[in-house]
């Protein structure tokens, strides 16, 4: 008996169970079955059944002893391999970088603790692929260790990748809290973590005019943000051989202070903010006049205040109607807490003066609005009213903001002044990936200084891979792929995202019907990809195993390919 497959021009093949027979001298052939309407499994069945082959349940030809996620492991360690990650940390192989290379996927992959981390990626293929099956949590602090002394040649190395002379730097600070109250660095400081009370400490990031990073340095939870900026121009000079460059910095980094050092270093210009006292200052000295922007919203102008530098004004409507709603609402607030206090004055229940005054200074300093208040405050009395004239004068520079740069015309026009002032968001997105969205950061565990230096770095390098997964991702995930736009797009309204990136945002969906991803989601999309391992079913523990993959779908091998596709 056999299989027969006959053609049908136009129309699924016929396929027949036939044998055949011999009458005499003749052969002939006889159909014993139609086989058209079973499945190709079916068929391929009977096929080797017909063979002599024996056929059993797939679950009696194999068991699967073990099965752990690989696909996002795959993934990171397909865009580390493509970024160099390990030459960038050593030119040798040796122990202590294979811990590395490891934590910085793993915090990736899933951030942990360091002893958490060394449980966790055994039930993922990490531990298997990057050779630490057998390390434990003092290997890593070792291997902590080994980095940070390597921290200062592995940034010159990312330095010499991104940057250039003449080439553009932001650079922002940030801080993280502590558990815990014996390391040197935790301090009191100014929380942007919302939480002022807790030890913390500061970090300042060092990136290319694109937001990826170069370099990290850790800081005293109390050091303000203009006392870590020379350090930082030192390091650009001396350290990474950068002796022409743009500092961009925001208005609290780089003060007029620190603008008066940055003189002192030729070739260093800089691309900063006014704070709102300066841009009054203008507006009363007539130097910036409003009704220039009735029929614009950019204007440059000069001021013997700044010599040798350059202003550009901006006014961005929408920026104002936000300003003078959040305004309103904190006046509102205050007056709701006054009034509270007032009630109780003119009910009996608080008479005497200093006792008012401290229960108004509480409720008048927490939306900082006393300077927008008139009090009257005496013994068994009370009244306040609002400085109408005071919250106009304010008003009229709502969404007024001023760019001030050393930067020549030649070199860089006004609008560009703008759109790259406006590129420290990108070192906002990069803290927020840090601390909150993917690596986490916080809360730092660390009781040594070192420890916690050689902590941070870890993130940022983590920081770097993810950075480029993002850029390479950008068609699968809900980003904007249109980058070229922001080149030429108005500098100082308000930005919008293209056309495409706005019906993917609204579908939630890709062009090709496919949903679309977070970074986190299609980290969680690649996970589904995992490695089985298998075995003959019911034999000993030392029986020979084999491994079978998963087969990716259509997204996942695209996600792969892109990743590939990495260039420095």
């Amino acid at each position: 008996m056999h299989v027969h497959v006959v053609p049908n021009r136009g129309s699924p093949p016929t396929v027949l169970l036939r044998e055949s027979f011999r009458e005499g001298t003749k052969v002939g052939k006889r159909t014993l079955a139609n086989l058209s309407s079973l499945s190709a499994a079916q068929i391929e069945a009977i096929r080797a059944a017909l063979r002599g082959e024996a056929l059993q349940p797939v679950v009696q030809a194999f068991e699967i002893t073990q099965s752990r996620s690989h696909g996002h492991v795959q993934g990171v360690a397909l865009a580390m391999q493509r970024l160099g990650v390990a030459s960038l940390l050593g030119a040798k192989p040796c122990r202590e970088r294979e811990l590395m290379l490891a934590m910085v996927a793993s915090r990736i992959v899933a951030p942990h603790t360091k002893l958490a981390t060394t449980r966790w990626w055994h039930t993922t293929t990490l531990a298997e692929d990057f050779g630490v099956t057998d390390a434990d949590e003092d290997d890593l602090y070792a291997a902590m260790d080994w980095l940070l002394a390597r921290q200062d040649r592995v940034q010159k190395k990312l330095a010499a990748r991104h940057l250039s002379a003449g080439s553009m730097v932001l650079y922002d600070l940030s801080s993280s809290y502590f558990e815990g109250s014996c390391c040197p660095l935790a301090k009191l400081g100014y929380s942007r973590d919302g939480k002022p009370g807790l030890l913390q400490v500061n970090y300042g990031l060092l990136t290319d005019a694109r937001g990826c990073p170069v370099a990290v340095s850790v800081y005293e939870g109390n050091v303000a943000d203009s006392q870590t900026l020379m350090p930082e121009v030192k390091r650009l000079r001396e350290d990474f051989g950068i002796e022409q460059l743009v500092l961009v910095g925001d208005r609290g980094m780089i003060s007029s202070k620190a603008i008066a050092q940055l003189r002192e270093n030729e070739g260093i210009a800089w691309i900063t903010a006014l704070k709102s006292v300066s841009i009054r200052a203008l507006v009363e000295q007539g130097q910036l006049q409003l009704d220039l922007f009735d029929e614009r919203n950019l204007v440059e102008l000069s001021s013997p205040e700044y010599p040798g530098e350059r202003l550009v004004a901006c006014r961005n409507p929408e920026l104002a109607k936000l300003r003078a709603h959040k305004r309103e609402e904190l006046l509102a607030a205050t007056e709701r807490n006054l009034e509270k206090i007032k009630a109780r004055v003119d009910a009996g229940k608080l008479v005497v003066g200093e006792e008012i005054a401290l229960r108004v200074g509480k409720a008048i300093h927490q939306y900082k609005m006393a300077k927008h208040f008139e009090l009257v405050i005496g013994d068994n009395t009370f009244s306040f009213a609002r400085k109408l004239e005071a919250i106009a004068a304010e008003a009229a520079l709502d969404g007024i903001y001023v760019i001030r740069t050393s930067v020549s015309a030649a070199q860089m026009d006004g609008p560009d002044c703008v759109r790259n002032y406006k590129s420290l968001a990108n070192v906002e997105r990069a803290f927020r990936s840090l601390k909150t969205i993917d690596l986490k950061v916080r809360p730092i565990h660390h009781r040594t200084a070192d420890r916690v230096r050689s902590h941070i770095f870890l993130c940022m390098l983590a920081y770097y891979v993810e950075w480029h997964m993002r850029e390479a991702w950008r068609e699968l995930m809900f980003a904007d792929a249109d980058q070229k736009a922001k080149v030429t797009r108005d500098p100082v309204a308000p930005a919008k995202r293209s056309k495409a990136a706005l019906v993917k945002a609204a579908r939630h969906t890709l062009d090709d019907g496919t949903p679309a991803h977070s970074f986190a989601t299609l980290m969680a999309e690649l996970a589904t990809i995992v490695r089985n391992t298998c075995r003959t079913p019911k034999a000993g523990p030392h029986a020979p195993t084999f491994e079978v993959l998963t087969t990716p779908n259509p997204k996942q091998q695209r996600a792969l390919e892109l990743l590939q596709q990495i260039q420095l």
